[in-house]
C-alpha cells in the first residue's frame, strides 16, 4: 500500500492502492511514523491511479495537519482532478496551503528549490 524514498533531501511516499474504509487508520499512521521519522525533511505524498479514493484523502489531510503542526512542508502529486479537487476543498483552512501537482519531478523540485 506504501512506499518511500528520499529524494534529493525530499521525503517522498507513494500511496500505491486504496486502502479502503478500513485501511484508512493504518495508512495514517505508517505515513505518521514516516513523517516524524524523517522530520524536517518536507513531504511530497505520491498519489497513484490505484491509490484514488476519499480513505486515501482523508489519510493525506491528516497528514497534512502533522506536517502543518510540524513545520514541515507537505506537496501532494496525483494526476486526478477529482482528487486534486478534493485535496484542495478539503484541506484544513488552519494549516499551511496544500500544494498539488500533477508531476513527481516537479513537486520534489518544488520542495528542495530556494524561493528567489
Amino acid at each position: 500500500m506504501l512506499t518511500h524514498t528520499l529524494e534529493h533531501g525530499v521525503l517522498v511516499i507513494t500511496v500505491g492502492r486504496d486502502p479502503g474504509i478500513d485501511g484508512r487508520a493504518a495508512l495514517s499512521t505508517q505515513m505518521a511514523h514516516l513523517i516524524e521519522a524523517h522530520a524536517p525533511t518536507p513531504v511530497v505524498v505520491d498519489l497513484t491511479d490505484r491509490a484514488a479514493s476519499i480513505a486515501t484523502v482523508s489519510a493525506v489531510l491528516r497528514a497534512h495537519q502533522l506536517c502543518d503542526r510540524q513545520g514541515v512542508t507537505m506537496s501532494v502529486v496525483t494526476q486526478s482532478a477529482r482528487l486534486r479537487r478534493l485535496l484542495g476543498n478539503d484541506a484544513d483552512t488552519a494549516c499551511s496551503r496544500l500544494t498539488l501537482h500533477t508531476r513527481r519531478d516537479a513537486a520534489v523540485a518544488a520542495c528542495f528549490t530556494p524561493a528567489a
